[in-house]
């Protein structure tokens, strides 16, 4: 049969320690040679299904359409269901466990088309265990996707309304001073820029353009400056620009801003305006109790 779809983008927290990758990328070869595995990432930190979900969501619209296959799996083996999700009316198929890992991408693509349990053995491999879904499960159904058999044929029609959302956090004024917005780290780069859950229209509405944001976290304060790219935050500051998915970023230029700071994901950061007669430097670290720190 002629290939309907020719691309596999795989991504997982599988790591690159074990044989786990290369064994999954043998079984898709063994099933569909002709099909293209894109490794998207495999970094993601173990059993972190909010972050792969974080990963797919920024990246699904740039990847080839084809098949996307993403493993991040802490209840393999159990009652959840190994799922493929169809968005687009077919454009794209998207592989994995149905515990919301899937769902960040499947809302970026315009919601569910049609969705399957994958449950028809014929299109799985024999196993001695149930712990390695991604070779025994995942895999052979995206590599048989490849080579033309139907969605339908991969197990059981399901209504995509039933598949488990995914949940991420939402920026929001805090209600007992809305001069602030309290926001959370969604993701820190390999370069230590933290990516904050606020758009820049939300950042606008708190802030004029230009003008200094005290950035609260744990027990400090730092005031940063709105910049349009790394390089134009000034020497020893903490900038805040908008990142290339369009959100807000801590950053510190040619530095790690998670690292100078203590920022991990999913931390709160709460953002306010500084006045900029006030006089406090953006380089300057405040303890939260210091009588000196503004208001």
């Amino acid at each position: 049969m002629p290939l309907r779809y020719d691309t596999v983008t795989f991504m997982s927290d599988y790591g690159h320690t074990d044989e786990f990758v290369g064994v999954v990328h043998s079984v898709i070869r063994s099933i569909a040679p002709q099909a293209a595995v894109v490794d998207l990432t495999h970094g993601v930190a173990p059993y972190d299904v909010r972050a792969g979900g974080l990963v797919l969501a920024r990246s699904v619209q740039y990847l080839c359409p084809g098949v996307v296959m993403a493993v991040v799996d802490p209840g393999v083996g159990s009652e959840r269901r190994a799922v493929a999700v169809e968005v687009g009316d077919g454009q794209s198929v998207l592989v994995g466990p149905d515990n919301g890992l899937l769902a960040p991408a499947v809302a970026m693509c315009g919601g569910a088309t049609r969705a399957v349990v994958l449950d028809d053995p014929e299109f799985q491999l024999a196993t001695p265990g149930t712990t390695f879904a991604g070779r025994d499960v995942f895999a052979p159904a995206a590599a048989w996707l490849c080579t033309g058999v139907p969605l339908e044929s991969l197990g059981t029609l399901i209504d995509p309304a039933g598949l488990l959302p995914g949940i991420l956090p939402v920026a929001h004024v805090d209600d007992a001073d809305p001069a602030v917005l309290v926001s959370e780290v969604l993701w820190v780069d390999g370069y230590g820029n933290a990516q904050l859950n606020v758009d820049p229209d939300e950042l606008d509405d708190l802030v004029g353009a230009g003008e200094p944001v005290e950035l609260s976290f744990a027990d400090s304060s730092r005031v940063a400056q709105r910049a349009a790219s790394y390089a134009a935050v000034s020497t020893g500051a903490v900038g805040l620009v908008v990142d290339s998915y369009g959100l807000v970023s801590v950053v510190v230029d040619r530095s790690s801003a998670a690292g100078e700071l203590g920022l991990v994901a999913g931390a709160e950061v709460r953002l306010r305006a500084v006045d900029p007669s006030s006089g406090v430097p953006g380089g300057v670290s405040v303890s939260i109790g210091d009588p000196g720190r503004r208001p």
